[in-house]
């Protein structure tokens, strides 16, 4: 169980910016970021994290956060 979760949902709700602006604004497919948005990926590159954290005002460790094996889903 990979311990890392994604918390990019709570940070757009935060800044109150949709799925199809963030996508528009980070240069990314809407697909790939819903993907991103729930969870659903391996793997992120950095470039494509730079570009989130620039639009969203915010830090890598606000979108990422570890979760101890012992306690994920």
């Amino acid at each position: 169980m990979m311990a890392i979760v994604l918390r990019l949902d709570r940070i757009m709700a935060d800044r109150k910016i949709s799925l199809n602006q963030l996508s528009k604004e980070v240069g990314v497919a809407n697909v790939n970021l819903s993907k991103i948005k729930t969870g659903k990926v391996s793997a992120i590159r950095f470039s494509t994290l730079n570009e989130i954290c620039k639009v969203l005002n915010c830090q890598p460790g606000d979108i990422l956060e570890y979760v101890s094996d012992d306690f994920s889903e």
